[in-house]
């Protein structure tokens, strides 16, 4: 019997998820390595793309298993494709055809990957889950608080807003109190200069071209003939222009429309039922309040109206301190002042100091 216990380590093949393994492993706990497979890069349309650095490949799976034989402790490969599609990819394509923008990565943590670590820790007799993540977990008021983790260059608080306080109860996160530079020094230290080297993925699993226009149209061969020819227009109403498709465009985008007004334009509005794309200079981008709705709470089981909090729009945006307020369906997010950028489909995460209170989707 391990002096510690039992523990799931998801391995993805990447430095953070195999130094997280190795650390567990040296500290006593009882490791059993998971590598989950979502995607196959052969569905993607882009096989042999120099990007192929991310998850699901052979060559990350081969380093996790390579990892986990040298050390001693067994490793499986868990095929989630049919579930990942559902929930995920079908999830992405839906929501550029409504005019959203979604974070695929957030949506396969929240219902995907943690959901698939605790069935497979239950069936195996783990009773912890770990993954590499830069965040720290701790007890409190009899609730599970995730909060950031010390590197601020890396913390990752904000994709697992969604996690529920059964997974945070069971989770385990080595990495929480490092900083990137340590980790990268750790893997040397355990014999793995070149994983000490290797880059990091940033890019959609599934989109490791990194462009996500080129999926949509492989996912349904009609689509540019479908949205094709749409309408740019002003704030106004007036119309400026046509579009190549309204699921191409995003809130923000100024690269890559096409159009000349004499001045930068950017992306301010997108508008499904009427095929339509509203284009305005940047102060048009500025926001004072949003709603967000499908809200998972942490720190607290609700939010008390008038609460001052700091809420992160993007993974890498600055908090701003806001207001928020319990509305029919959600929370009313008042700014302190003009926020840029908001876009429907995104994840908005309200922190009160180091900790995440609550996290939900932007609506409007």
């Amino acid at each position: 019997m391990s002096k510690k216990g039992k523990i799931l380590v998801a391995m993805s093949g990447g430095i953070d998820s195999t130094v997280a393994a190795l650390m567990l492993h040296h500290e006593g706990y009882e490791v059993i390595g998971i590598t989950m497979k979502t995607w196959d890069y052969a569905d993607a349309g882009v096989i042999n793309s120099k990007k192929e650095t991310g998850c699901c490949n052979l060559d990350s799976f081969n380093d996790a298993r390579t990892a986990a034989v040298e050390h001693g402790f067994p490793h499986y490969v868990l095929d989630l494709r049919g579930e990942f599609g559902t929930a995920v990819i079908d999830n992405f394509v839906d929501e550029y055809m409504a005019g959203r923008t979604p974070n695929p990565c957030i949506m396969c943590n929240t219902h995907i990957k943690w959901n698939a670590l605790l069935k497979r820790a239950n069936v195996l007799d783990c009773e912890f889950i770990a993954t590499g993540h830069y965040v720290k977990v701790r007890a409190e008021n009899e609730r599970y608080v995730l909060s950031k983790g010390k590197d601020d260059t890396k913390d990752q608080s904000y994709v697992l807003w969604g996690l529920s306080q059964e997974c945070l109860q069971r989770s385990v996160y080595p990495l929480g109190d490092y900083y990137k530079t340590e980790i990268r020094q750790l893997a040397n230290d355990f014999g793995y200069p070149e994983l000490a080297k290797k880059n990091e993925s940033y890019e959609i699993c599934f989109v490791p071209d990194n462009n996500y226009r080129n999926f949509l149209k492989r996912r349904n061969k009609d689509l540019e003939a479908t949205v094709e020819g749409g309408n740019f227009v002003l704030t106004d109403g007036t119309v400026v222009g046509k579009h190549k498709g309204y699921p191409f465009y995003t809130i923000g985008q100024r690269k890559g429309l096409e159009i000349a007004l004499g001045r930068p334009m950017y992306v301010v509005a997108i508008h499904p039922e009427s095929n339509t794309v509203v284009i305005g200079d940047e102060m048009e981008l500025d926001m004072g309040e949003m709603h967000v709705s499908k809200l998972n709470y942490i720190k607290y089981d609700s939010i008390k109206d008038n609460q001052k909090l700091d809420t992160k729009i993007r993974y890498k945006s600055q908090p701003v301190s806001s207001l928020l307020q319990n509305i029919s369906g959600g929370i009313k997010v008042t700014f302190d002042h003009q926020v840029k950028g908001i876009a429907p489909g995104q994840s908005a995460v309200f922190y009160e100091g180091e900790d995440v209170v609550a996290g939900g989707i932007i609506m409007y």
